[in-house]
């Protein structure tokens, strides 16, 4: 890769752990923010929070956070919150990128639970949108939209021959696994390496759109019921 592209700078990986996948009601557990540097150094801050509510068996079973150990070792969610919005925010104001597998859902939770605190959201942090944000999952598709099968983080993972540094779902495992596939992802599609920043980021949008119509024109041709899938990214 070319050294002056974006792939051979600074990127920040995102990732929560949360009750449940609602990003209007439900609440992050754990979260994890990794700077990878040149040479692939990483400075790696991770949050055990505690949400203020029961965390269902469900979700413990994914990620592995009792409510039990939530509230004796957590932290409070308005001091982590700040904590984890600062640090984002600080990062794209430098032109850092955020990296987070399915942002759309990672930031719209975090917006929510700021605002439930009373706290300013990233885009009132920032005085515009989130940007740049780039998104493995969303350059997946855009890039190799006809492959069949499902697209989890584990997914990708196989597909592209990434080796996990531990078990997926714990939040800082998840963020360096994030980084490594999108670093496969650059390699494999030099066009997104030789992209500035914010032609990715419009471009995610616009693929992220295309691919959300098309599957909630397939949801209604079964008919399915329910809203389908958000056309706005990453919030």
């Amino acid at each position: 890769m070319n050294e002056t592209t974006w792939a051979s700078e600074p990127v920040l990986g995102f990732d929560t752990e949360t009750t449940g996948v609602s990003t209007a009601n439900d609440r992050i557990v754990t979260a994890a923010v990794v700077l990878r540097l040149p040479g692939r150094r990483t400075e790696v801050q991770t949050w055990l929070i505690n949400p203020g509510v029961e965390i269902p068996a469900a979700a413990t079973a994914v990620h592995g956070i009792s409510t039990q150990h939530a509230v004796e070792f957590g932290a409070a969610p308005v001091t982590a919150l700040a904590e984890i919005a600062a640090t984002l925010a600080e990062h794209l104001r430098a032109g850092i990128p955020v990296v987070a597998y399915n942002a759309s859902f990672d930031l719209q939770l975090l917006d929510a639970e700021l605002a439930r605190y009373g706290l300013p959201t990233l885009p009132k942090r920032l005085g515009h949108s989130v940007a740049p944000v780039l998104d493995p999952l969303v350059l997946d598709r855009w890039q190799d939209r006809y492959r069949k099968g499902k697209r989890t983080l584990g997914d990708l993972v196989r597909h592209y021959g990434v080796a996990t540094q531990g078990d997926l779902h714990a939040a800082d495992v998840d963020v360096l696994t994030t980084l490594d596939v999108l670093e496969a992802l650059a390699r494999k599609y030099p066009a997104l390496a030789a992209a500035s920043l914010a032609e990715l980021h419009q471009a995610q949008i616009e693929a992220h759109r295309a691919w959300a119509e098309n599957f909630n024109q397939w949801r209604q041709s079964q008919g399915f019921d329910g809203p389908g899938a958000n056309p706005n990214w990453p919030v």
